[in-house]
């Protein structure tokens, strides 16, 4: 009797406990599923230091935690999407073991919890997009939600001394933000902030670029200084730099022009001419100390300023009244798409503030010629000579549209013989994914990646581009571009013809004696711990390498398995990857092509670099009316 009853006793405590898991255990996924995805934040990095399974933290309950399995099971659980909408997942479906692997890149973590929160996002606003799919004006309202330009009239004048202009779908390089304003009130001190979305759990957005204009100094100085600098809550706020800069010596560049004018806190005999004094009631009066020269300075108190902030490739640089000022490198993880908001603040008249060259999508009502741009359908069964993937940013729409319009439609590229896709990370503005989900959609040539983008995260997408072009097509050979290269495909095709060697094959410019940047202020910088050797192993700069499909099928076992280095240079990390393969006994051919072009272009190119949209349409019209590889702008 007492064991029948100790049995029941058992079975009913069991039964409790498990009836108290599953209470407990299907609302946290409930609320992760339906809120925002968040990992443990006190250490982000604290599980792949000791070396357990990450986990998330449900933000109503911290004791509380959501196991590996459950991110896999938002990214990677099946939805409701038809065959086309299927197409974009092709690669991202290989990659369900990329959480346990990619976290010895920068920002992997973050970036993963990112596009949790993203993809459920943009899944919901799929599904409500197909509740309205007769509501034309609905659509229509959804294919202009990424303007070209805005200006001070689509602001939001948050009280007498902050001003917002909201920017919607990010920055893209080209794009420019133009304030016109009069430096006022009793110091003229003004600040310029681009910031971006805060993170859920966090109260303030990061801030991309802080531009403060100090007009009569600061603790540091009493003359005329401008300080820019980056803020995000992990990291507070980061190292400032000063124009005029203290130590003129480190003065360094960016996009080739220097950090900060050199002619700027030098003294200044000349007239003041750079500002414009347009009307007498706007002067305020100045504290003038005679004993001291007047030095140049492109703000001046009660003057008319003219001052514009345009992206580049490397950084931000500033103009004021047509000259240029002052230069700022991006920063990792802080990057002009990220920007989601200017504000400017302080003592300042504003006059107009304007944005322009934005990142929108195409209007598809436009397109007369939609078919002609829309990717070949892909055939399983047959080997393509080579695939060609592009590295794309989910913003840079016009991007996509210049290689759609260019070298896409290589007879090559049209019959199938090659296929390109474009591999774009998701974006933490929701209008954004929304655009690229529509432009997946409507031409066939994108594939989602699971994280959201950062440029340290490239490596993954050269590994999802080896996945690609082994696992969900079959290629001779696998090559790798960036969304602003030209790459003349038929000079490609002809190069591999003539090589001849389909095993162990590494075509590109290729870099056999380049060091580590060591510099922690380097955009390349890789510390000892990273790379402890003093030189790298032969590499291809990435705007255009080549491998053969045993190398592109190794890189995707190995990465699956987790024996891949990850390393955040992703065109060094292929060179360190060959090198480790050459090791193992494979025998490598490093095939040198000068005529790939990585800081730009030069006549008789096969791949050309930095090509703006309207430079691509200009190099393809070359190429089709005069059958010459000829750069434009000669």
């Amino acid at each position: 009797m007492k064991k029948w009853y100790r049995g029941v006793l058992t079975a009913s405590l069991l039964m409790l406990f498990v009836l108290g898991y599953y209470v407990i255990e299907n609302p946290i996924r409930e609320s992760y599923l339906a809120n925002p995805l968040y990992l443990n934040t006190t250490n982000p990095l604290e599980w792949i230091i000791s070396g357990a399974p990450p986990t998330v933290q449900n933000p109503e309950n911290g004791s509380q935690v959501i196991p590996t399995d459950t991110i896999v099971f938002v990214l990677f659980s099946p939805r409701n999407l038809s065959n086309v909408e299927q197409q974009p997942l092709d690669t991202w479906n290989h990659l369900k073991h990329l959480l346990s692997h990619a976290q010895a890149l920068p920002n992997a973590v973050e970036a993963i919890k990112e596009a949790g929160l993203a993809w459920n996002s943009l899944m919901t606003s799929v599904e409500e997009e197909r509740l309205h799919m007769n509501d034309s004006s609905h659509r229509r309202g959804r294919e202009k939600q990424c303007p070209h330009f805005l200006s001070k009239m689509n602001a939001t004048q948050v009280d007498n001394n902050v001003f917002t202009l909201r920017v919607p779908c990010g920055l893209t390089q080209g794009s420019s933000i133009t304030i016109i304003g009069i430096p006022s009130g009793l110091l003229g001190n003004f600040k310029i902030d681009l910031t971006g979305e805060a993170l859920p759990g966090e109260p303030d957005p990061p801030i991309i670029l802080h531009y403060n204009v100090r007009l009569h100094g600061d603790k540091i100085t009493e003359d005329p200084v401008i300080v820019q600098n980056t803020w995000t809550v992990a990291h507070d706020w980061g190292e400032e730099e000063r124009c005029p800069s203290p130590a003129p010596e480190n003065n360094k560049k960016v996009d080739e022009l220097d950090q900060c004018n050199e002619r700027v806190g030098k003294d200044n005999n000349r007239s003041f001419t750079a500002g414009i004094h347009s009307n007498s009631s706007m002067k305020f009066p100045m504290i003038q100390d005679g004993s001291k020269p007047k030095r140049y300075f492109p703000f001046k108190q009660g003057y008319l300023s003219v001052a514009t902030l345009r992206v580049g490739s490397e950084g931000i640089q500033t103009t004021v009244d047509g000259k240029h000022i002052t230069s700022f490198a991006f920063r990792e993880s802080l990057e002009p798409w990220l920007v989601s908001e200017v504000r400017i603040s302080g003592d300042t008249k504003l006059i107009s503030v304007v944005a322009s060259g934005l990142p929108t999508s195409e209007d598809l009502e436009h397109i007369i010629d939609l078919e002609a741009l829309k990717s070949p359908p892909l055939f399983p069964q047959r080997q393509l000579d080579l695939f060609i993937g592009v590295v794309s940013t989910a913003n840079n729409f016009k991007r996509r549209m210049g290689v759609r319009r260019t070298w896409m439609q290589y007879a090559a590229v049209r019959t199938g013989q090659v296929a390109v896709r474009f591999f774009v990370g998701l974006h933490k503005n929701q209008m954004v994914n929304e655009e690229l989900w529509h432009e997946a959609r409507t031409y066939g040539d994108i594939q989602l990646m699971p994280f959201v983008d950062y440029y340290s995260l490239i490596t993954l997408k050269t590994v999802a581009i080896c996945i690609f072009g082994t696992q969900v097509v079959s290629a001779k050979y696998v090559m790798k571009t960036d969304d602003d290269a030209f790459v003349r495909v038929d000079e490609v095709l002809a190069s591999l013809d003539r090589i001849n060697v389909s095993r162990g094959l590494l075509y590109g410019l290729i870099n056999s004696e380049s060091r580590p940047h060591r510099n922690p202020d380097s955009k390349w910088y890789i510390s000892p711990e990273e790379w402890p050797e003093d030189t790298y192993p032969p590499w291809a700069h990435g705007p255009g390498y080549v491998v053969s499909s045993d190398i592109a099928k190794a890189i995707y076992k190995r990465h699956k398995k987790g024996h891949l280095k990850m390393f955040k240079l992703e065109d060094v990390a292929m060179g360190i990857w060959i090198a480790d393969m050459k090791k193992k006994g494979l025998e490598v051919r490093y095939e040198k092509e000068g005529r790939v072009f990585n800081e730009g272009c030069k006549n008789g190119y096969v791949v050309a670099h930095y090509q703006a949209p309207r430079e691509m349409l200009c190099l393809w019209q070359k190429l089709q009316e005069e059958n010459i590889a000829k750069c434009c702008g000669d």
